[in-house]
């Protein structure tokens, strides 16, 4: 017996693929520091719009993707990815009636945390990377923040479509 796939599912499944690449898109070195954390910020609104397809689970999964491509630490972003996915669910009732300014809001204290490991996994590695006191460190935070409505509108109307 064939067991029918959801078109949620593939809505989900593409929507972060094309943020994955998003991610691996090189940019020029002036304008590294501003990516926003493209996979994240697509994390965190399948897990606030549909909680009950993407769970901590798959945030895991996902981030041990993310660690094979970038050669990182394996589980250094599954991890990450874990505790975003877990609060962003955690929060989702609450955060999806708030307005998209305070969910931009809700997303930048959101992936404080998320930086915040990826911080301490690296240090605790001994890899020098941005500096945490340096403004370069936490811009993705900022532009994720400031592209959060259009992100938004984009997912949400992928999500309608499917």
């Amino acid at each position: 017996m064939s067991r029918k796939v959801s078109p949620i599912f593939y809505a989900i499944s593409g929507t972060l693929l094309a943020a994955l690449i998003l991610m691996l898109i090189p940019l020029p070195d002036w304008a590294g520091p501003w990516r926003p954390d493209w996979l994240a910020i697509t994390l965190i609104y399948w897990a606030m719009a549909r909680p009950e397809h993407l769970g901590v689970g798959i945030a895991w999964l996902l981030g041990l993707l993310v660690d094979v491509v970038y050669g990182t630490l394996l589980g250094q972003y599954a991890l990450g990815f874990a505790i975003l996915a877990f609060i962003t669910i955690r929060f989702h009732t609450r955060a999806r009636n708030y307005p998209i300014h305070q969910q931009a809001m809700f997303v930048g204290v959101t992936l404080l945390p998320y930086m915040s490991i990826l911080l301490w996994i690296q240090g605790i590695q001994g890899i020098q990377g941005e500096d945490p006191k340096s403004w370069t460190y936490w811009a993705p935070v900022l532009t994720s923040m400031l592209m959060w409505p259009i992100v938004y509108k984009v997912l949400r109307a992928v999500r309608k479509a499917s």
